[in-house]
């Protein structure tokens, strides 16, 4: 950790103790990205929450003061249990927009990739079934996530699935989101569809993509494109021009009904019914006897950030 980045830590902790509005007492800063902060909070009548504030820097800035209303937009217009809850959103007395959100105990899936040394393909096949309901109902909701990965899947102590972070979030007209301007490109670059890559206009589609590559990443270990040594632009423009590889290329031992779904994934006639195909593995797939696809040498995994 750089010297900047151990002081941004410190001034975030040093709210530790402090009170918002009079009512959310925060108890501890559980992790923070370039966008937010989120901390243990309890309401005065005793009420435990999570609550993301905005950084100062972004506070003035109209569009992420856009992007976390429509997180709490998106998250009551879906209302499914397996979304993680906004309860509110308000702004400190400094200005600062704020969401308050259901306290969750637990990890993220790339947490739990990097803590395990991957994630069993049973239980890996059991949260994609989950995610792919929530992103159906969003769907048919109007709402498209345009940001799934493994930080913003995360795994309760009971092994429930919850989906995080609808910051980035399009919903369609009438729901008051946020408009993106066209070429904007917002995302996770590893795992966007390449019609989001080109800032095209995305649909389901494009989320359908972020969950085969997400199982690709954990089932491998490794991201779809070697981007080790290229800039943000020039994994860009690999992502967008060069066909993401076959699973079954990458990792032969598993079922090849999964490889076939991620197959799927990655086309253009993608759907979400097609994908759910991958969980009539066969009893003799080797991941799913506990084996684990073996590591790609040039992925590791990194521990997150909360973003």
């Amino acid at each position: 950790m750089s010297e900047a980045e151990d002081e941004e830590i410190q001034r975030l902790r040093a709210r530790v103790g402090t009170t918002l509005r009079g009512k959310w007492r925060l108890d501890a800063l559980i992790g923070a990205g370039g966008m937010a902060a989120v901390y243990a909070a309890t309401h005065h009548v005793g009420h435990r929450v999570a609550i993301k504030i905005l950084h100062p820097e972004g506070a003035v800035s109209r569009e992420l003061r856009a992007r976390f209303e429509q997180e709490a937009l998106a998250a009551a217009r879906l209302g499914h249990p397996a979304a993680v809850q906004v309860l509110d959103i308000d702004a400190t007395e400094q200005g600062e927009p704020f969401l308050v959100m259901e306290l969750l105990d637990g990890e993220s899936l790339r947490e739990r990739a990097f803590r395990l040394g991957g994630v069993p393909l049973p239980e890996l096949l059991a949260h994609v079934d989950t995610l792919l309901e929530v992103l159906r109902a969003a769907h048919d909701a109007g709402i498209v996530h345009r940001d799934i990965k493994p930080d913003n899947l995360f795994v309760t102590r009971d092994g429930r699935l919850k989906v995080l972070d609808f910051g980035i979030a399009r919903m369609k007209e009438g729901g008051a989101g946020l408009k993106t301007r066209t070429g904007a490109v917002l995302g996770t670059t590893s795992y966007m569809a390449p019609e989001q890559i080109l800032g095209r206009h995305v649909d389901g589609r494009a989320d359908l993509y972020a969950v085969g590559a997400t199982m690709f990443t954990l089932l491998t270990n490794r991201r779809l494109h070697d981007a080790d040594a290229l800039t943000e632009g020039e994994l860009l423009i690999r992502m967008s021009t060069t066909p993401a590889p076959s699973l079954a290329t990458v990792a032969p031992g598993v079922d090849p009904r999964v490889a076939r779904a991620w197959s799927t994934a990655r086309s253009p006639s993608r759907s979400s019914g097609a994908i759910r195909t991958r969980r009539r593995c066969s009893p003799t797939c080797a991941p799913c006897a506990g084996a684990r696809s073996p590591p790609s040498r040039r992925w590791r995994w990194r521990r997150p950030t909360i973003a």
